[in-house]
């Protein structure tokens, strides 16, 4: 694979503070995944966060994640209601702003399917907002047939690391999906990191990757924050020689 193939990979790092966006575009990222409670896998994150973080960045777009709680992705009427009513405050705090911003969601039914119907109430919410089907897509029998259906929604992007734990284990999914003719496109994630990225991109051909790039608060508050020398590296193996 040509070198230039790797640098023009699109680098998207997982935060949930303000302070991981401001190191994130700072290393180079070219977007950011907004979470709140990344300990349960990522949830909405509150109005204040979105809206500092949206004054803050100029260069990275912001992708907001829509979940109301943790656990499984299986969502009541009363949880598609929050999720309906956080995308109209998305969309509220988005407006004038120059940062590039995108919704991130995803809705199964209890059969591991997606939840078409859910899908559609909350892509016609999110209006001009781009949508990405978040790992729940991991979950569903049939990822061929699922990607189908999210094009035929309207989503924009696929977060997956091709059903598998990591995205070099389902590196052959990966491929299978980028190579299905669909217009979404995937986002690799799962386990990337500096040592695999540029084996992943050329084996699988995917243009954008997805990492959680987290180490101990050296502030030693007990919690964890965004490394600027991870996505350094990983941006640095992406743009070495290949």
């Amino acid at each position: 694979m040509r070198q230039d193939t790797f640098m023009h990979t699109l680098v998207e790092i997982c935060i949930d503070d303000l302070d991981g966006a401001l190191v994130a575009e700072r290393a180079g990222a070219d977007r950011v995944e907004l979470c709140g409670n990344l300990v349960e896998g990522g949830t909405t994150p509150s109005i204040g966060l979105l809206t500092r973080v949206l004054d803050s960045v100029g260069r990275v777009g912001v992708q907001v994640m829509v979940r109301p709680r943790g656990g499984n992705f299986v969502n009541s009427a009363s949880e598609l209601s929050v999720m309906q009513a956080d995308i109209r405050a998305i969309r509220r705090a988005a407006t004038g702003t120059a940062v590039r911003v995108g919704l991130v969601l995803g809705v199964l039914t209890r059969d591991n399917h997606i939840d078409q119907t859910a899908m559609r109430r909350l892509i016609a919410d999110a209006a001009e907002l781009p949508v990405t089907f978040h790992k729940a897509f991991d979950e569903v029998f049939d990822l061929g047939a699922a990607l189908e259906q999210l094009g035929e929604l309207g989503v924009e992007r696929v977060l997956t690391s091709g059903g598998q734990t990591t995205a070099i284990d389902g590196g052959g999914a990966l491929r299978d999906l980028r190579q299905h003719g669909s217009a979404v496109r995937i986002l690799a994630g799962g386990g990337v990191r500096a040592h695999n990225v540029a084996a992943l991109v050329a084996s699988t051909g995917v243009s954008e990757v997805h990492l959680r790039a987290q180490v101990a608060s050296p502030l030693g508050t007990g919690t964890l924050a965004t490394d600027f020398d991870t996505i350094r590296s990983v941006i640095g193996a992406l743009a070495g020689p290949h």
